[in-house]
């Protein structure tokens, strides 16, 4: 199926895509903070800026939060696996470099002794899982 918007308009929409402060972090924030937890943001931590800047740093548990949306970033779930038709070849090479990319900033941030976990959109639909997810996450204690 032919794109029903213009080149420049289709351009246009996607320049309004954000990577920070997107509706499903703002709502991991927002339950977060309720919840009397403290962060920082976007990477930041003593002694500079984390690898992949993780939306949420606890810098005193050594834990960090990264919220993806499910497209972006090729999740299983079907809307991460929905492929757009329309100049596929390109969607597909610039979703595989994201996957891999994201792989290598686990790595790295493993490496360096902090624990990640990555909250898909997805997982939003159900606050009380996701509440349980995060809870058990940021109580666990750090690994020895």
């Amino acid at each position: 199926m032919a794109d029903k918007l213009t080149p420049e308009r289709r351009s246009w929409n996607m320049s309004r895509i954000r990577g920070k402060n997107t509706k499903p972090e703002l709502l991991v924030r927002k339950l977060l903070h309720a919840k009397g937890y403290r962060y920082r943001l976007h990477g930041a931590a003593r002694g500079g800026r984390l690898p992949g800047s993780p939306d949420l740093v606890f810098a005193s548990r050594h834990k960090v939060i990264f919220v993806n949306g499910c497209f972006w970033h090729f999740h299983d779930c079907r809307t991460g696996q929905h492929a757009p038709k329309a100049n596929a070849e390109f969607w597909e090479t610039k979703r595989t470099r994201t996957r891999n990319r994201d792989a290598e900033q686990r790595r790295q941030l493993e490496s360096a002794g902090w624990e990640v976990l990555t909250v898909w959109e997805c997982e939003l639909k159900d606050p009380s899982a996701l509440e349980d997810q995060l809870d058990t996450f940021l109580l666990a204690p750090p690994p020895a």
